[in-house]
């Protein structure tokens, strides 16, 4: 049957909009990426959706049916609910629902809306992604959690806050120039030293913000490509998903993610690849340590080396293998329940061509993205392939 297509993608601006609505913002997306596939909303057999808090910002559950009538599709819908990893399972089902031969064309993506609400509620919101019992009753929130991670690292391993300030500066300067990113501007290794703390070790550069925003990308299969004469050069050859204990104190390691461990190995597998076939990497840095531990639970890195990737130059643009050339949520921003298809969306232009990073990818034919959830205990992994 060959493999799945990435036919069109959409974001909307990643930002501050509490005006906008999820449905609002996810009709952006939706109707964007339909219009660069060239796809009718008619051909589409279904929809996707990720979103983590709708019940909490917006007093709304059952968004799927929304989704679709935003985008004035007939079609069964489904809201997909994994944390920050919303729409990265909805992602994966969509490719297995296209992959299936149930569905021949599908739209895929998410939304969250969070600045109308207070920094408390906020918090309290992202806090669910936790285990409510034995963490966040006793005060634990998600900037304490990786806290936590990197000191462990810090201790297993070495490093410094030095060696996570570049992966900081790194990710900033690589949206500089990305028009849907919510910090469009250059940190420096002092900038990022010298901001508050958040949670010792993690200072706020070392912190995703709070973000409103919507991702969509529309997946054909191959013989749908084929009868309608569609030049589609972005292939999905790869998907897995893992998952770990809700709770850090139920963790066997703190400065590994196993999760992403089992979902990168199972999408390598797809594939028929191997972490040392990946040539640009989207990952989830919701905090510097965690882009770390994704790289080096993948095995794009060994343990212990992946702390200084960055200073080193490996993870730049110009590097080995550049990671987060969109900026990542630390500069493009964090919209929970659209970050994981939006991975998707910067991942198809930059192997495609037409991402204000490109440049730096032109000759890579693997790009891999990775999408966790609360401290690592969802994760999504897709591999991603451009004819070449």
């Amino acid at each position: 049957m060959g493999h799945p297509r990435v036919a069109g993608v959409g974001l909307t601006h990643f930002g501050k909009h509490p005006e906008r609505t999820t449905r609002d913002m996810f009709a952006e997306a939706g109707l964007t990426a339909l219009d660069d596939a060239g796809v009718d909303t008619d051909d589409i057999e279904g929809v996707f959706y990720g979103n983590f808090i709708g019940e909490v910002s917006e007093d709304q559950g059952h968004m799927g049916p929304i989704s679709a009538e935003a985008l004035g599709i007939d079609a069964p819908a489904t809201r997909i609910e994994s944390a920050c990893a919303s729409s990265g399972v909805a992602v994966r089902e969509a490719i297995k629902n296209v992959r299936s031969g149930e569905s021949d064309a599908v739209i895929v993506g998410g939304a969250e809306r969070m600045n109308n609400l207070g920094t408390a509620e906020t918090t309290a919101s992202l806090a669910l992604a936790a285990d409510d019992l034995y963490e966040v009753r006793v005060g634990i929130t998600f900037p304490g959690a990786y806290a936590l991670m990197a000191d462990a690292y810090f201790e297993e391993y070495g490093g410094s806050r030095e060696d996570l300030a570049h992966i900081a500066q790194k990710n900033h300067e690589n949206a500089v120039d990305n028009e849907f990113a919510q910090f469009q501007y250059e940190i420096d290794i002092d900038d990022a030293l010298d901001a508050p703390p958040v949670a010792e070790p993690l200072h706020l550069y070392d912190a995703c913000p709070v973000t409103d925003g919507a991702a969509a990308a529309v997946i054909v299969s191959e013989e749908y490509a084929e009868d309608n004469d569609l030049d589609i050069p972005v292939r999905v050859t790869g998907s897995g998903q893992g998952s770990d204990n809700l709770a850090l104190q139920d963790r066997e390691y703190l400065t590994q993610t196993p999760a992403a461990t089992n979902a990168a190995d199972e999408a390598f597998d797809d594939a028929a690849i191997g972490p040392d076939d990946v040539d640009v990497a989207e990952v989830h840095d919701c905090f510097t340590i965690a882009e770390v531990l994704a790289l080096e639970s993948m095995g794009i890195f060994d343990h212990g080396d992946g702390i200084n990737a960055a200073r080193r130059g490996d993870t730049l643009p110009e590097g080995d293998i550049p990671v987060n050339l969109s900026g990542g949520l630390k500069a493009k921003g964090h919209p929970v329940g659209a970050t994981g298809a939006a991975q998707i969306a910067e991942m198809t232009r930059l192997l495609r061509g037409d991402h204000h990073n490109s440049e730096y990818v032109s000759d890579a034919s693997v790009g891999i993205t990775h999408n966790a959830g609360g401290t690592v205990a969802s994760t999504v992994v897709h591999v991603l392939e451009v004819d070449q």
